[in-house]
């Protein structure tokens, strides 16, 4: 067959080690100057999305949205559009595949999942939008008692056409709506992951937030909250679930009720499949997060620096905030997403914040959302890291904690996000103690 592979990231590239053997293939790609595979033909540059007519199968990568592609040539051609999350569902060895959405929390949440069954003494495989795609996850041979946990992004799931036995909704508020027409195509994506569901499948979500609500209202099957029962909850500084102690909320390394959520999440979905209370006792109390998520850095002088730098919507930045009741020096700023930052502004009044140092394209915007709740302990941060974290730095006192958790995406000042949270990282430690 003739395949074009739209994209070559890491999708693009787990899709052409798939289909490679025995078809034609040929990379589009919007990078002129990409070097590709010995012997693969390549549709580089600007009209890299022109003349897909011509391929049997077209396989989108997440980015590029099915817009583009009817836009560059004609509805019809979604007719022969797949992806590798497509094609992983139809082709998958084990039908035992846990599904997680929602704008934050997603990665942790499907982390927490795949510990959990692994500590219980299951067989797990984690990808999708974490880790590797999920094409990628066929070369380790998935059995058919195997379970898999796939983080599924908004891109990923768009154009979906089967929904997994257990699916996951977070809570959901509005994001990349630079790449979406609009809120309600996000939420669509989202659903996606529910309405291909039957009776026998399983919908979890959170429900006081209606949108997570909606969203698994699409499923045909068992639908169960969490973080109230019957799904898992808190109660007493405890996370249980029914009449089960799982573990106190003080022995969790998590900070944050957010990160509570995702606990509570991920206990819910596993309950479906083992009620193993040692194991998962043992997962909640030991696991400490993932990179860039309310990460702890180092003390100096008596402040604590974290980097939350995978937190780029103003909702992030506030339950980051609202995890830490000692003062706090905050920074905020960055690309824009089109987000709005009133309510960013008035979390800062409540959540005892010093000062809040501002960085990046929409710096002057959250200046002016913070100017309006009359808020006016702010700073420039500059234009470099190094400059971001002294200013930060010289505004804190013993006992503040200093948080990067933008609330904005970072391609204005920094490659992507880890590369910021990298950056922060390497000028917290480079920071010298007061004499």
């Amino acid at each position: 067959m003739k395949i074009a592979i739209i994209g070559f990231g890491l999708e693009g590239r787990a899709a052409y080690d798939y289909y490679a053997a025995g078809n034609e293939i040929t990379v589009c790609d919007q990078n002129a100057e990409l070097t590709l595979p010995d012997g693969v033909s390549g549709r580089l540059g600007d009209d890299y999305l022109a003349g897909l007519d011509e391929f049997d199968v077209i396989v989108r990568s997440p980015f590029v949205h099915p817009r583009q592609l009817v836009e560059a040539n004609s509805p019809d051609i979604l007719m022969k559009v797949t992806s590798n999350t497509n094609e992983f569902f139809k082709v998958c060895g084990s039908k035992n595949i846990i599904g997680v959405t929602g704008t934050k929390g997603k990665g942790t949440t499907s982390t927490l999942i795949a510990k959990l069954l692994e500590a219980s003494g299951k067989t797990v495989h984690l990808g999708g939008n974490i880790g590797r795609p999920a094409l990628d996850l066929l070369k380790d041979g998935i059995a058919a008692d195997d379970w898999v946990v796939l983080e599924l992004s908004s891109f990923q799931l768009i154009d979906l056409r089967t929904s997994p036995h257990i699916a996951v909704c977070l809570m959901v508020v509005s994001e990349h709506m630079d790449w979406h027409e609009d809120f309600e195509e996000y939420v669509a994506a989202k659903q996606q992951l529910f309405i291909h569901q039957d009776e026998d499948d399983i919908a979890i979500y959170y429900p006081a937030n209606e949108t997570s609500v909606s969203i698994a209202d699409g499923s045909l099957g068992r639908q169960i909250p969490f973080y109230e029962a019957p799904g898992a909850f808190v109660e007493d500084d405890s996370i249980k679930i029914g009449d089960t102690l799982i573990c106190k909320t003080s022995e969790l390394k998590l900070l944050g009720d957010h990160n509570w959520q995702n606990i509570c999440a991920a206990l819910t979905a596993v309950w479906q499949v083992v009620q193993d209370v040692d194991a998962a006792r043992q997962v909640l109390t030991s696991f400490t997060g993932l990179p860039y998520r309310l990460e702890f850095v180092r003390e100096l002088d008596g402040v604590s620096y974290y980097n939350d730098s995978f937190g780029t919507t103003p909702e992030t930045a506030i339950v980051a905030m609202q995890a830490f009741d000692q003062p706090k020096v905050i920074i905020l700023g960055g690309s824009d997403k089109g987000a709005a930052y009133d309510e960013l502004a008035a979390a800062v009044t409540k959540s005892n914040v010093r000062r809040v140092i501002l960085i990046g394209d929409q710096a002057d915007r959250i200046q002016a959302a913070l100017e309006r709740v009359d808020y006016t302990d702010f700073t420039p941060g500059g234009d470099t890291m190094t400059d971001i974290v002294d200013a930060a730095s010289d505004a804190a006192e013993a006992g503040d904690i200093v948080l990067l958790s933008t609330g904005c995406a970072s391609f204005d000042l920094f490659k992507d996000y880890k590369d910021r949270g990298n950056q922060f990282t390497q000028a917290v430690q480079a920071l010298a103690a007061a004499a």
